[in-house]
């Protein structure tokens, strides 16, 4: 379910008659490339700022990662099957909103994808579609169902053995709300924290203005289909058109459903904008593997959440709140 990240033009104007400026990082954090940028009228207090929101996320990235054997996640992992692991009181919070947005979404988010045996390759080695039970033995081993939370003791059990939970559909997306958190703490009044498509803005331009994104045209990255304003709140772009394969004249994209093992199919991008970055990250995901109709009819009955949907024709789809036409180029 791991998925691939199309970057959002945010459209910035750096003139203000405050002489207040958009001083911005590109950095590799999580693995991932992270644009950080802070709105201020000094360079030096600036930098500084952009400097506690790396340190943020790499505290994060300590915590969650199932990469680093030193980490929390992998210690869960390690001992699936065999006992519960204390951890500390945020990363069993953010496991529980995890499993509750694999309720909300029908198990079409779920982090125990990291469970699933690697037989799909899409990056042009695979020959031979797999068998029907290759693809549901791949899967035998996911199910947030199973992971077992004691909220006393703060623990996490994962029952099976050999089972997993990543965090690649949600953890960018978390650590780049809790970055702008951590910047509005410290009194930062503006700026936009991008971890490679999951975007968290706050504030407003230095020309006093609205940010604006981008909805990039999956089929010709230097076109966009329109601009939308963006205020205080976070968007998600998740495209999935570069890593695929064909059978029989179907196309098979890289985001698997965790229930069934088979991959999405249908989409190549989907947008979601949500108050947080973490929300509007796994939703992206769930609507791969729901599909348009199914995942447009979801969002359409959450509050305060909408989303763009490109089908793999170049026709796009909105949920019921969003008129693109009326910010088309």
């Amino acid at each position: 379910m791991k998925k691939q990240f199309t970057y959002l033009l945010i459209l910035v104007s750096f003139l203000s008659i405050n002489a207040q400026k958009g001083y911005t990082k590109i950095t590799k954090l999580m693995g991932s490339r992270f644009d950080i940028t802070v709105v201020d009228n000094d360079s030096i207090q600036a930098n500084k700022d952009i400097q506690i929101a790396i340190n943020e996320i790499k505290r994060i990235e300590k915590i969650i990662s199932s990469w680093d054997k030193n980490s929390q996640t992998s210690k869960i992992n390690q001992y699936a099957g065999i006992k519960p692991i204390k951890v500390d009181l945020e990363l069993f919070n953010l496991i529980k909103r995890s499993i509750a947005i694999s309720k909300l979404t029908d198990g079409a988010f779920d982090i125990t994808y990291a469970s699933m045996d690697r037989i799909w390759k899409f990056d042009g080695s695979m020959k031979v579609f797999p068998s029907k039970e290759k693809i549901k033995k791949s899967v035998e081993k996911v199910g947030f169902q199973n992971i077992i939370l004691n909220k006393k003791d703060t623990t996490v059990f994962l029952k099976l053995k050999g089972m997993k939970i990543g965090f690649g559909a949600i953890g960018k997306g978390y650590a780049a709300d809790m970055a702008k958190k951590l910047l509005q703490k410290k009194g930062v009044k503006s700026g936009i924290i991008n971890a490679s498509g999951d975007m968290n803005t706050w504030g407003k331009q230095p020309n006093g203005k609205d940010w604006q994104v981008a909805i990039t045209n999956p089929f010709n990255k230097n076109k966009a289909f329109g601009l939308l304003p963006l205020k205080h709140g976070a968007v998600v772009t998740s495209g999935n058109y570069e890593k695929f394969v064909k059978f029989n004249g179907k196309r098979y994209t890289h985001i698997i459903n965790p229930k069934t093992g088979y991959p999405s199919s249908g989409i190549v991008s989907v947008t979601v904008f949500a108050a947080k970055a973490e929300l509007a990250d796994a939703l992206a995901t769930s609507i791969f593997v729901m599909g348009k109709e199914i995942g447009i009819n979801r969002i359409n009955q959450l509050p305060n959440i909408e989303c763009i949907v490109i089908d793999d024709l170049g026709k796009i789809h909105t949920s019921k709140n969003i008129n693109i036409k009326n910010y088309a180029n």
